[in-house]
C-alpha cells in the first residue's frame, strides 16, 4: 500500500546512509487521486518533507528501497515539488538552505 511519511532531515539522513526509519504515516482513505493528495498534503503539514513509500505494514521500518518519491514545499507556496529517490541529497540540501553551502 502507498503510505505518505512525514519525515525530518534526520530521517532523510538516515535513509541516505542506508538506515531505516519510523515516521508518522498517513494513509489515503481510498485509491482515489483526491484521497491520495489529501494524505500527501497532511503528511507535508506534519514533516519537513514527505517520503511516499510502498509498504506492507505502515507501522514497520522504512528503508530507501521502500521509498518511491520525495515531496517538498521548496518555495513556501504549499505546492509540493517531486523528487526521485536518487535525488535524496538534493532534498537534504534544499532543506538545509542556501546558507549551508560550502
Amino acid at each position: 500500500m502507498r503510505v505518505y511519511l512525514a519525515v525530518s532531515p534526520d530521517d532523510l539522513t538516515a535513509l541516505a546512509g542506508g538506515g531505516s526509519i519510523s515516521a508518522p504515516a498517513f494513509l489515503a482513505a481510498s485509491e482515489d487521486e483526491e484521497d491520495e493528495l489529501a494524505a500527501l498534503e497532511e503528511a507535508a503539514e506534519n514533516g519537513a518533507a514527505v517520503a511516499a513509500a510502498e509498504l506492507d505494514d505502515p507501522d514497520g521500518p522504512v528503508t530507501l528501497d521502500d521509498v518511491v518519491s520525495f515531496h517538498l514545499d521548496v518555495d513556501g507556496t504549499g505546492d509540493l515539488a517531486w523528487y526521485a529517490t536518487q535525488e535524496i541529497d538534493a532534498v537534504l540540501s534544499t532543506l538545509a538552505g542556501p546558507d549551508t553551502a560550502s
